[in-house]
């Protein structure tokens, strides 16, 4: 053995080959500190080995190299940029260096290849992978450029329009893709991987493969005419800006870093990646993606930790009313492989419910993302009924009927009455309270709340609301259900509006009080898209929910929050609500919607909406109306927080971004608070609290503030 460590290893093989395996002590390989320490003892061993003839890299995991680990290097990305330079080339000189062995070097790759995992295999002279590989280079999802080498290599060896494509998309590739373009020299099955390996590295070390001219390209300027050159790079530079925006300035600057560095060689290439790396490191996007990675992963790892938890599978589910919410949780439960009884009191509903289901599916189809065969497979796991006999051994309902308390009471009864006492029962509803709706139900430990968004297929959130008495085990069951549906599941205590409605309606109450004032709803909704990065502005918002729904949710609010979400008097949406304009479901709202000559969906502005609201009009700057909008939002997300309706910032920064489409590119409410930092966020919301409760700040937040803490270190609960 040339090297053992916790990581890494370099064995030398009988015919004068070594082995150098990634093999961490986790469940992955991933890079490290740790292991680029490691990695360059490996490096010193094998160039200090006589007997040596060339390199074969493997991994001792079902997959290759996921990546570095993010977390750990969140810490020196908060050094100055002059320092993070000279941080971020010790980790490139590290590849270098292995690039630079006087050996032929083949990499062996089976399953994820991902992040510096692919830039350790553009490193080797020869990539080989089976057909489980996926490859790529992901950094842009994080607000950053590869650092590891992946903008010098990547263009010379796939050429850079590839290459750009790549990497502003941060796509993960399929071994056949990857061999497509030429990152890839050989695709096998995974049990003759690492004999093809072997063949072809002797190939190597025998003369037969020229291992000194495959390599010599990495070393290199670009192979560009000064034509391609501009062409290339003005087509991917208009293509990027189109696309990402002025909010994601990763895809652009990665594509300016390779443009400046196709005329120079390795080392001049590499310069400019490291200073790329590290200015990108330092913007609020790339904190706040990060922050975003990593607050998913305390989603995904609370649902995998539920599922371990769960002491009841859930393999047969009901919904209870076939509408369009109804057919979209039968079709998301079918799709990912869990049979479905689709209940209703008429067949028109449930053709209502298939036809939904039937609809999503064909789209797929449609695109090329599933066949026919699979389709019928989903189709044939949804059965519709008429009958509550259908139900009798589920394992879950979920309830899923008009948002009306009443008839949620009456049918939660009915169906409780005729499932196995083991069964869970569940409530998709918006805002009414969970602990009322059990007041319905016998076995009040085995019912909770399960709010789905629609439409159900897109929308990634699920709020599993727990009630008083709901039990621990009946949590688990729903939320690993929620996960196995393909959802992102957060679970929060009961309250009016539960986590997502209660932060958005003072959000809406903003902007009302803002036309009342004379605002212009379209200026609003064109502020909040283009500069803050809502996909939505709150008027097309309204009216995409639905002004009759949003109106009744008012209300709702302003019974559980008296003092705080009071209804406005003369709010614009109880106006259109009370002549009849309920946004798109009837063609007229603060927008009217209609289709043009070529049978396209349209949107104007509503001339008898701005007649209703009869105010004269003012102008609002852009700071001031997202200000008017946000700080509501902010204040009443940290209030979930203090009181404990949702559990952490990262779970209250996901809520938003799966169930509203809250910037990603912001990390979320409470990162959006702490990148503005929370002195200036007072400051702002103490300039607007004589407009009411919901501008006014906590006494938490203050003290938040005075401490210097961070709400993703800290537990803030008061109450």
């Amino acid at each position: 053995m040339l090297f053992q460590g916790k990581s890494l290893s370099a064995q030398l093989l009988d015919d004068g080959i070594v082995e150098f395996k990634f093999d961490a002590q986790g469940s992955v390989n991933k890079f490290d500190q740790a292991t680029f320490k490691e990695y360059i003892a490996v490096v010193d061993a094998i160039n200090n080995c006589s007997e040596a003839k060339g390199v074969l890299v493997t991994s001792g995991k079902s997959s290759f190299i996921v990546g570095a680990d993010i977390t750990e290097f969140l810490e020196m990305f908060k050094l100055p940029e002059e320092e993070l330079i000279p941080w971020i080339k010790g980790g490139s000189d590290v590849f270098d260096s292995f690039e630079d062995i006087n050996l032929p070097t083949i990499v062996a790759i089976n399953g994820f290849a991902l992040g510096g995992g692919c830039e350790m295999a553009l490193a080797c002279d020869y990539r080989i992978a089976d057909i489980s590989c996926s490859i790529g280079l992901p950094e842009v999802k994080l607000g950053l450029m590869p650092g590891f080498g992946g903008t010098v290599r990547l263009p010379r060896v796939i050429g850079a329009d590839n290459a750009i494509e790549w990497m502003s998309t941060g796509k993960a590739h399929k071994a056949e893709q990857a061999m497509a373009v030429g990152l890839l020299d050989a695709v096998v099955a995974p049990e003759h991987l690492r004999e093809a390996a072997l063949k072809m590295l002797n190939q190597a070390i025998a003369g037969k493969l020229d291992w000194r001219a495959k390599r010599q390209p990495k070393l290199e300027a670009l192979k560009l005419s000064p034509v391609e050159t501009i062409m290339t790079f003005n087509t991917c530079k208009g293509m990027i800006a189109a696309k990402a925006g002025k909010h994601y300035p990763a895809p652009m600057a990665t594509v300016k870093t390779i443009e400046a560095a196709a005329g120079l060689d390795r080392t001049g290439a590499m310069a400019l990646e490291n200073a790329g790396f590290a200015k990108l490191a330092k913007t609020d996007a790339a904190t706040a993606q990060i922050g975003l990675f990593m607050a998913d992963q305390v989603v995904k790892g609370k649902a995998k930790k539920a599922g371990k938890q769960a002491t009841k599978a859930i393999n047969k589910a009901a919904v209870l009313g076939a509408g369009i919410m109804g057919g979209g949780i039968a079709y998301q439960s079918a799709y990912k492989g869990t049979p479905i009884i689709m209940k209703d009191i008429n067949d028109q509903a449930l053709d209502l419910g298939l036809t939904t289901a039937a609809g999503i599916l064909s789209k797929q189809v449609e695109r090329g993302r599933m066949n026919a065969k699979k389709m019928a497979g989903v189709l044939n796991n949804i059965t519709p009924s008429l009958s509550y006999d259908s139900v009798k051994d589920v394992d879950i309902v979920v309830e899923a009927v008009v948002e009306n308390p009443k008839i949620k009471a009456m049918v939660l009864a009915e169906v409780e009455s005729h499932v196995a006492d083991d069964a869970i029962v569940t409530s998709n509803t918006s805002t009414i309270s969970i602990d009322l709706l059990a007041e319905s139900v016998k076995r009040k430990d085995k019912f909770c709340g399960m709010h789905f968004f629609n439409p159900v297929n897109k929308m990634p959130l699920v709020e599993v609301i727990r009630g008083k008495e709901t039990s621990d085990e009946t949590v688990a069951a729903v939320v690993a259900y929620a996960a196995k549906m393909g959802k992102s599941p957060i679970v929060v205590n009961d309250c009016p509006g539960f986590y997502i409605n209660r932060v958005l309606f003072p959000y809406f109450a903003g902007f009302s009080q803002l036309v009342l004032e004379g605002a212009d709803f379209t200026a609003v909704d064109k502020v909040m898209e283009k500069q803050f990065g809502w996909p939505m502005g709150p008027a097309y918002l309204l009216d995409v929910v639905g002004i009759d729904t949003a109106d009744h949710c008012t209300g709702v609010m302003s019974a559980g929050f008296p003092t705080r979400m009071t209804k406005i008097a003369n709010d614009p949406v109880s106006a259109l609500y009370a002549n009849e304009r309920f946004g798109q479901k009837n063609g007229k709202g603060f927008y009217d919607y209609g289709k043009d000559k070529r049978g396209r969906p349209t949107k104007v502005a509503a001339q008898a909406a701005y007649d209703l609201f009869s105010v004269k009009s003012k102008e609002f700057s852009q700071d001031e109306t997202i200000a008017r909008l946000m700080i509501p939002m902010v204040n009443e997300v940290i209030r979930c927080l203090e009181e404990g309706v949702v559990d952490t910032a990262a779970e209250a920064d996901m809520g938003l971004i799966y169930g509203l489409g809250f910037p990603p590119f912001r990390g979320g409410p409470i990162r959006y608070l702490e990148t503005l930092g929370l002195d200036n966020f007072i400051a702002m919301a103490d300039k607007y609290a004589h407009l009411g409760e919901i501008y006014q700040v906590t006494d938490g937040l203050r003290e938040m503030a005075k401490s210097g803490k961070s709400y993703f270190t800290t537990d803030v609960k008061t109450a």
